[in-house]
């Protein structure tokens, strides 16, 4: 395994590094049709047989060779003697919130990844300018109960982690306090999401659910499995990039490559912004000391956005720390300088044992939103979901109390 480079307090891995993947090397998941279909003509079956596999695999969400019920019984047979299997994630221990949020702690390989499952969203798309954001913001508390239920399932979101651990050390954020253990791989990655479809019964082109790369990790410390589990999750599983959305604390060469991907596989981009200037962001971030949020704005500029998109700013509010009408007014001056359509999505700080931040009052929240609001910034509350049970934004770290 690769060790972190570490600059100053925070351990950074190189952009591309190849960590030891978790699964079986005779696991089929992950792998799209064209290397599935490789795969079958290897063993001398025909090319075909690889859509088939993909097939069972992202769409019908087997969970194991003998499920494949379009291969003969025979080939099944012979493949689990010769060592294949789905080798997709699966979920090991389930924890339920009041407010129907399932956190999972998800087995990949010998360690175990955390999953949110959150059956009404939690708001983060709200005035994105895609179609889940427009979703979100139309929402009518006064449609009939079967529209209600079908909008609940349309806004529903998977928070996905693409480490395990984090290394970027950030001071309000439990993830952090593991530290990096390795990479996810893309089957890993996407594992994640398919699993929990698959627990919820999400039948894909009828039921759209959102997509947001927010859990355990840094996605663009991870960058190239995160982009192979994006392409599987739209090519094989059939899921829309306009309802993903990856969250990045300011890595700018992954932010650059991001700016490269083709609108087809680009999901939205939301930057964790979380402070209104370099000498408070380096104190609470210190991946600022790395790339100031000069750097950061300049590499978000070359996004080339789809037509209504805007870049979403995430940003934690602590107590005393980041919340005051001051740094409102920053924060307004900060995304202005960008030029971009832009929104910015703000979250109160959600506790965690041994951090010591306290969580904002919600009149400075609400304060906080007026001021930018005031400033021609967009601005929405994200609701928290799942503090009860460690699920809400920041507190991921494999608590098994629940």
């Amino acid at each position: 395994m690769l060790s972190p480079v570490v600059t100053g307090e925070s351990q950074l891995v190189p952009l591309d590094a190849k960590m030891q993947p978790g699964g079986s090397a005779d696991a089929l998941f992950g792998l799209d049709a064209e290397a599935l279909s490789a795969r079958m003509v290897a063993v001398g079956e025909p090319v075909w047989r690889g859509k088939q596999l993909a097939e069972a695999l992202y769409r019908q969400r087997v969970g194991s060779i003998d499920e494949i019920t379009t291969l003969p019984k025979l080939l099944r047979a012979r493949l689990a003697v010769e060592g294949w299997e789905v080798g997709r994630p699966g979920i090991a221990q389930v924890f339920k919130s009041a407010d129907g949020t399932e956190r999972y702690l998800v087995q990949t390989g010998v360690e175990m990844v955390e999953t949110v499952w959150m059956p009404e969203g939690d708001d983060g798309e709200t005035g994105d300018g895609s179609e889940s954001g427009d979703e979100e913001g139309n929402a009518d508390p006064s449609t009939a109960p079967a529209a209600r239920t079908s909008l609940r399932r349309s806004r529903a979101t998977i928070c996905v982690s693409s480490q395990v651990g984090c290394a970027v050390n950030c001071q309000f954020c439990l993830t952090a306090k593991l530290g990096l253990q390795r990479n996810l791989t893309a089957g890993e990655i996407a594992g994640q999401v398919v699993a929990v479809m698959a627990r919820h019964g999400v039948e894909v082109g009828r039921e759209r659910v959102n997509l947001v790369f927010m859990g355990m990790g840094e996605p663009f410390l991870n960058y190239d499995h995160l982009m192979a589990a994006v392409r599987l999750l739209v090519e094989e599983v059939g899921l829309s990039p306009q309802r993903m959305t990856v969250s990045t604390s300011g890595i700018v060469p992954g932010i650059e490559r991001f700016a490269q991907e083709p609108p087809q596989f680009r999901p939205k981009l939301a930057i964790s912004l979380n402070a209104p200037n370099d000498l408070i962001r380096e104190q609470i971030m210190p991946i600022n000391r790395k790339w100031s949020i000069e750097a950061v704005m300049d590499a978000v500029r070359l996004v080339k956005l789809r037509s209504r998109e805007r870049i979403t700013f995430e940003y934690v509010l602590l107590g005393g720390v980041t919340d005051q009408p001051g740094h409102a007014q920053e924060v307004a001056r900060l995304v202005r300088r960008t030029g971009l359509p832009a929104k910015v999505n703000l979250i109160a700080w959600n506790s965690g044992p041994g951090i010591a931040y306290t969580t904002p009052a919600a009149e400075a929240v609400e304060g906080f939103r007026q001021t930018l609001g005031g400033e021609g910034i967009p601005t929405y509350v994200r609701k928290p979901r799942g503090r009860d049970i460690y699920a809400a934004c920041g507190q991921l770290k494999r608590t098994v109390e629940g």
